[in-house]
């Protein structure tokens, strides 16, 4: 049982992950055209392009995702079906993340598109650099 919740923790965090890049990228694209300042904030950027440039890396080399490793090794030791788990809310993210019977292909090609559509954000909405200047003086207090 402990490993089956585990599981599901991992497939939590793993559709964490996703919907990170997925959301955090609409929201580039929304604010871009508002000039909102804290969609350049450099941590945000740059996380958000690391997270998909380990995903794109994985792609390219042939990696299996760590997360998928891991989720699919604790349901195997709890006794549990890759695709099933015993509760509602592992069923349901495991079931948003993962889609059987489609080619990996599919899954490469998403990938490595979204990776260029974040690279793109990047360049043409670059992150904002933090400025440290002084305040002014207040020199009205005499």
């Amino acid at each position: 049982m402990w490993y089956g919740l585990a599981a599901d923790v991992i497939v939590g965090i793993h559709f964490a992950y996703v919907a990170y890049v997925v959301v955090g990228q609409l929201a580039i694209i929304i604010a871009a055209p508002f000039r909102w300042q804290w969609a350049r904030n450099p941590w945000f950027r740059f996380s958000h392009l690391a997270a998909i440039g380990i995903v794109a890396y994985e792609e390219i080399v042939g990696l299996r995702c760590p997360l998928t490793v891991w989720e699919e090794q604790l349901r195997e030791l709890g006794g549990q079906e890759f695709r099933g788990s015993e509760t509602f809310m592992g069923r349901l993210l495991h079931n948003l993340l993962f889609y059987p019977d489609t080619p990996q292909i599919v899954f490469t090609v998403g990938h490595i598109a979204m990776f260029i559509l974040v690279v793109q954000a990047f360049i043409m909405y670059p992150p904002r650099w933090f400025r440290f200047t002084k305040a002014p003086a207040d020199n009205s207090a005499a």
